[in-house]
């Protein structure tokens, strides 16, 4: 189906399909393409309202009966990191950080394809190719970075320095969108996925940037549950963003006469003053 407003963009909904976060639940998303000269406007906006960037498309989920997946962010300015979080970061004191251009490399690919076959193996990016990974980090029409995280210690004299994160980044006009991040799966005690997200919430600072946004936040899923540990959390809901204070407290409707009929959604949508 295609929704329009009175201006461009076009937006379309895709066919529902299995939820990989509630089993037995159906989504299906809200998206438009991301291109042109209005690319880089159109992207900060739509963050603002829950959408996220994958390749040259931004989406929302539009589900038909639930509500449960909700946009997260972090207050930078209001972050303060838990006593296990500390921890973490004095693990991770080792690493170096690379700031890139979007521009896959073969060391990248070998430690994704670790990390799926570890943590992802039935996902839907378990038979992604080096080509395919290729358009997942070259393929964006806005300012985007590559955050490479290495291990500089050699286990022996002359063994080069070890990719052990990485995190494909979105530079928005008000923050840092961490739109996919991967991690050497042998090292759970390191808490690489945490130490990511803290790092980002120092690169914002030093940036001046207010936020970090995670993608989706789903109260109750296991897979999503990490987000809520981060303090000064905030959720995109019934279009304005709130404040995360108890978890519990933003488990959504999941009744269908909840959820807003797709053109009233379009239509809520702002747009950016050069584009509409």
């Amino acid at each position: 189906m295609r929704h329009s407003l009175p201006l461009t963009p076009q937006f379309y909904v895709t066919a529902p399909q299995a939820c990989p976060y509630i089993d037995g639940h159906r989504e299906r998303k809200l998206f438009t393409a991301l291109q042109g000269s209005g690319a880089t406007a159109l992207n900060d906006k739509l963050s603002k309202q829950g959408f996220r960037r994958s390749q040259n498309v931004l989406y929302r989920p539009s589900c038909a009966d639930c509500t449960a997946c909700l946009s997260a962010r972090i207050r930078c300015t209001d972050f303060v990191p838990s006593r296990s979080q500390r921890k973490t970061l004095n693990r991770n004191a080792h690493l170096r950080r690379e700031v890139t251009s979007p521009w896959a490399t073969e060391a990248q690919y070998g430690l994704f394809r670790r990390y799926l076959a570890t943590r992802h193996a039935n996902g839907g990016m378990a038979d992604m190719d080096i080509f395919e990974f290729a358009a997942m980090i070259e393929e964006t029409p806005i300012r985007t970075r590559v955050i490479e995280y290495w291990d500089d210690r050699p286990k022996t004299d002359g063994d080069a320095p070890v990719l052990r994160a990485v995190c494909l980044t979105d530079v928005l006009d008000d923050g840092l969108s961490l739109v996919y991040s991967f991690y050497d799966p042998d090292l759970p005690q390191q808490s690489l996925g945490t130490q990511i997200i803290l790092d980002h919430v120092e690169i914002a600072r030093e940036a001046g940037l207010p936020f970090v946004y995670l993608g989706y936040w789903v109260p109750g899923s296991p897979k999503m549950g990490y987000k809520a540990q981060f303090s000064a959390l905030e959720v995109f809901k019934t279009n304005v963003w709130q404040r995360v204070d108890d978890p519990q407290a933003h488990v959504q409707e999941t009744h269908p006469l909840s959820v807003e009929p797709i053109s009233e959604q379009v239509a809520r949508i702002e747009l950016p003053d050069e584009i509409g």
